[in-house]
């Protein structure tokens, strides 16, 4: 079998695979060939993919010849492309027309990003691995934007009070932000709808705000849910609250399939001190702000918001040997003893990821 690795859009620094990635494949069998420049984003070249062992192709040879193709993005994949295997983020719940544009080109897709996340696809989550460097750099990066210091300092020219972090969301990317703001020195808020994140918070020094009569978000995979508006006016009281005292806001909720929830109104922007900075990490599905512009930055009322659902790019090797090897740890069990495909749907996690398959669109959430 051939697996083919493909450039990504000029867009994206990622590979899906690094070098060091294609070993185990080679090693249970498995022909891997890389598009020409494929990793160089990633400082992977095509040297470091032929040192381990695999072959490095044209584009057009490896969608003439490879069985399966790994590509993060749906977006170059060909129209006329027919009989593959996919796997990657395709985003399918926002993209039913080119789903159902695969499943008539008879293309089985896999979309790592509808995978139960349950423990055993803790391996295969890639959603979580990315979301963890998005948590990393979001703090980084409103560090650098903030004119203030982050720790509080005590100097003979006078006392400096640490900055005031207040994180939206408490999934993997907002428990990365707290961790990485208290060890910058700042004082740190967190506001979730789910009162099971809050023995996580307080372990990694943050502040839990409560607000009662959440609905339950036991069963949403880690997202944010629908909320009542009972809730939703306590709700916005107290992250009005609690922002109109905060210097860095970092916001992360999404819903899965939808539009990611309102939670910053423009009247509470306004009332942040000036200078205050708001990373938006739900900005790819329309931000948690009123604000927000995808992979902008605007400057409202003397404080920048910035649309960052790109941060995982910015660190673009780690970040693809991370998702390779979800890739990977996902294609075991797509593979028998032999290495060749073995696609069991008996299997829930097989079955949750797989979108198209036989020319029908097969998976139940998107049905």
């Amino acid at each position: 079998m051939i697996v083919g690795v493909l450039k990504e859009p000029s867009f994206e620094s990622r590979v899906s695979l690094l070098a060091e990635g294609t070993t185990a494949l080679i090693k249970r069998g498995i022909e891997v060939w890389v598009e020409t420049g494929a990793g160089e984003m990633a400082y992977c070249s095509d040297d470091d993919y032929a040192a381990a062992g695999a072959k490095v192709h044209s584009r057009s040879e490896i969608l003439e010849k490879a069985e399966l193709l790994l590509s993060i993005h749906a977006g170059d994949i060909p129209a006329a492309l027919q009989n593959r295997i996919l796997i990657g983020i395709y985003q399918p719940l926002f993209e039913r027309d080119r789903m159902s544009e695969w499943a008539k080109q008879n293309i089985t897709c896999f979309s790592l990003d509808m995978l139960p996340r349950t423990t055993r696809a803790q391996s295969m989550d890639v959603l979580s691995s990315q979301a963890n460097i998005a948590g990393y750099k979001a703090v980084l990066l409103a560090a650098n934007l903030f004119p203030r210091y982050f720790p509080m300092f005590m100097t003979a020219a006078g006392s400096i009070p640490p900055a005031k972090l207040l994180v939206l969301g408490a999934g993997v990317a907002g428990l990365q932000a707290i961790a990485t703001a208290r060890r910058l020195g700042a004082v740190v808020e967190v506001f979730d709808t789910r009162p099971a994140v809050k023995e996580e918070v307080m372990s990694l020094g943050g502040k839990f705000i409560e607000v009662e009569g959440a609905a339950d978000a036991s069963k949403a995979g880690g997202y944010a849910v629908e909320q009542t508006p009972e809730f939703l006016q306590k709700q916005q009281a107290r992250i009005a609250e609690s922002i109109a005292k905060a210097d860095i806001v970092i916001t992360t909720a999404q819903i899965p399939g939808k539009r990611a929830p309102i939670l910053v109104r423009e009247s509470m922007i306004a009332a942040m001190r000036k200078g205050s900075v708001i990373i938006d990490l739900a900005a790819s599905t329309g931000g948690n702000t009123e604000l927000t512009k995808n992979e902008q930055t605007v400057t409202q009322h003397g404080v920048r918001i910035v649309g960052a659902s790109a941060l995982p790019s910015t660190m673009p090797y780690d970040a693809s040997r991370l998702y390779g090897k979800n890739v990977w740890n996902f294609m075991q069990i797509l593979l028998d003893k032999e290495g060749k495909l073995h696609l069991d749907f008996a299997d829930d996690l097989v079955k949750g990821a797989c979108i198209t398959h036989g020319g029908q669109l097969v998976n139940e959430r998107m049905k």
